[in-house]
């Protein structure tokens, strides 16, 4: 479709969606723990040219609550690791923001785009679960004027344990400078003598900031938060949910998350009241990060390499997720891979700019669908949208209560948990048995990301959820491959067609065996079992192949292993239709001829009775 064909529907979408955009973008933003900017940066560049360069014509692009709550994790690790100074972070921070759009681009470039849709589903629920559980129970803190590093009684508890890490800093520059020597600490002295009270005190509220982030630390605060709770906060909080649900009964035509926004803005400061604002928005055009380049140290990403990564398949993930349900609703088709290279290339440049990473966004992409979005210009113009706000009202979003934006936040976890998969629960077949309790392996699996994504780490846990449902799904295909391929005398397993009129006198010592599936390490066990359950009466060993597609090298083996065997008991065996893959692996290791010669593998199993008249003998 032409970029132009469209401009009046487009521009239309792109406005809306954009004006949808900003109180979400603000509110990621600061959830992030860059600050409102970040999210309103991120939006801007990620929305513009993941439509420019992306494979999803309507698709709007922007922060969404999994990606930041991925990169809130990314983001408190990297500032904790520079004394919690953000200004110091931020080059690293930028840095693994920028090369997980890297990555997506290669993803896309290699064409993995249409492998992504192999995730299993409940991995995916259990993430997007944990991401809503995430969501709400950290807003609580803001939403009840509750800030840690505020709390000055909190904070004096580490001022200890602060006085520790400042030593330990010093000690730390002193090895890398080679000043430290065992014999003289007169420099180490001298160090600790210039430490003032407000470095002590700067360092406290970073440990109280780190020790009460997160959903453990919100739960080890929530008593003294309770104690100290701002009523007015906790009313613009409660005001702009209600607000939020209660308009989406009168109209969806307007958004209901823009209305609370600028409703219970106004009243905060039209009534002049004491709220907490959100922190200020530079002013003018974004201005790229250079410190990515001067101040790049590999040391600093080398540990969030893997979490780059993580932050590149939940966008990718994200993404071609929305881009479903974009063509669902104009029935048109994606190209996944360059909405990879599209949705990369916004995440890089939006980090270089400063901002937050992001992905395609279902709500902002269904409103520019419903609002006359067509092509990718739709996207663009609401990039130059939220450009055009910023510019513009930069000073007066400042205002924005941060209470405000954790009743926004409050409203996206509760909507963007799996409520679908929770239902599922109690009615998905229970197939697996743990002690005396019998449980379904998709609840399990479900359950394990959500538990450890939720009080653990969001990375490690769709790891070891995707681990776990592999294993599982192997474990499924073994038994299903072992029930179809039982081993049977051919007198008491259902013959084949061909079977029909194999001569009865020779049952007893010709045993058949049919392997029905795949020969791979989740079925070696089963087939290992071939040999000790021969009867003595048979001579001869006939395996029929036919359906035998793939084998791997744990199935070779066990073949191997199998042949050996039945060679050692003078039990000769005879192949029928051996398919190509699993010949080619069985010639790698000599299989073929060494254990079983060329002239006895057979095109058909009636070359192969013909055979077995000649060369068989009756003796039972």
């Amino acid at each position: 479709m032409k970029l132009f064909s469209n401009i009046r529907g487009d521009a239309f979408g792109g406005i809306t969606a954009g004006i949808v955009a900003l109180p979400l973008a603000l509110a990621f933003g600061v959830s992030s723990g860059l600050g409102p900017s970040a999210g309103l940066y991120g939006a801007i560049f990620i929305s513009f040219f993941a439509a420019l360069f992306g494979g999803t014509n309507t698709q709007i692009s922007g922060p969404t609550a999994p990606m930041t709550a991925v990169s809130m994790v990314i983001i408190a690790g990297i500032i904790a690791a520079n004394d919690g100074d953000v200004e110091k972070a931020l080059p690293a921070i930028l840095t693994v923001f920028l090369l997980a759009g890297l990555m997506q681009i290669g993803l896309g470039a290699l064409g993995l785009g249409k492998y992504i849709r192999y995730i299993p589903y409940p991995v995916v629920s259990g993430f997007m679960t944990a991401i809503g559980v995430i969501i709400l129970i950290t807003q609580i803190l803001p939403a009840v004027g509750y800030y840690p590093k505020e709390d000055q009684e909190y904070v004096n508890k580490f001022k200890p344990q602060a006085e520790e890490v400042i030593l330990e800093n010093i000690l730390k520059e002193e090895a890398k400078e080679e000043i430290l020597v065992l014999e003289d600490f007169k420099e180490t002295i001298r160090r600790a003598e210039l430490v003032t009270e407000a470095d002590i005190l700067k360092e406290s509220k970073t440990l109280a900031a780190k020790e009460a982030s997160g959903v453990l630390g919100t739960f080890k605060v929530l008593g003294r938060a309770l104690k100290n709770i701002s009523l007015l906060e906790v009313l613009l909080a409660l005001g702009t949910i209600l607000i939020i649900y209660g308009f989406k009964r009168i109209t969806k035509a307007i958004p209901s998350t823009l209305v609370a926004l600028l409703v219970m803005s106004g009243i905060a400061v039209g009534f002049g009241l004491d709220y907490r604002p959100i922190e200020e928005i530079p002013s003018g055009f974004p201005m790229p990060n250079i410190e990515i380049i001067t101040q790049f140290k590999l040391s600093s990403i080398t540990p969030y390499i893997f979490t780059a990564l993580t932050l590149a398949l939940l966008g990718a993930i994200d993404s071609l997720l929305t881009s479903v349900v974009a063509d669902n609703m104009t029935k048109t088709k994606h190209k996944p891979n360059k909405e990879l290279v599209g949705q990369g290339i916004g995440n890089t440049i939006g980090a270089i700019f400063g901002g937050i990473p992001g992905a395609g966004a279902t709500i902002r992409t269904v409103v520019n669908i419903q609002s006359g979005g067509k092509t990718r210009l739709s996207g663009m113009i609401a990039g130059v949208m939220l450009l055009v706000i910023l510019l513009a009202l930069g000073p007066v979003a400042s205002k924005i209560p941060a209470a405000v934006l954790a009743g926004i936040l409050i409203t996206v976890g509760i909507g963007v948990m799996d409520y679908k998969g929770l239902k599922a629960i109690p009615v998905l077949p229970k197939d697996i048995k743990l002690g005396p309790l019998k449980l379904s392996s998709e609840v399990l699996i479900m359950l394990v990301v959500l538990t450890l994504s939720t009080f653990w780490n969001l990375v490690y846990a769709v790891g070891i959820g995707l681990v776990i449902a592999s294993l599982m799904f192997m474990k499924k295909l073994g038994d299903l491959t072992a029930q179809r391929s039982d081993v049977k005398k051919l007198g008491e397993e259902k013959a084949w067609a061909d079977e029909v009129d194999f001569p009865v006198k020779l049952k007893e010592e010709v045993f058949i065996k049919h392997i029905k599936g795949p020969l791979f390490f989740g079925s070696t066990s089963d087939f290992q079992s071939l040999a000790a359950q021969i009867p003595h009466t048979a001579s001869t060993v006939v395996i029929r192949l036919g359906r035998m597609q793939y084998m791997d090298q744990s199935g070779l083996y066990a073949m191997e292993d199998v042949l050996q065997e039945l060679r050692k008991n003078n039990v000769q065996v005879l192949f029928v239709d051996l398919l190509k893959q699993p010949k080619y692996m069985m010639e790698r290791i000599d299989i073929i001829p060494d254990l079983i010669p060329r002239e006895h593998i057979f095109k058909n199993f009636k070359e192969c009775t013909q055979w077995i008249k000649i060369n068989v003998k009756d003796k039972y």
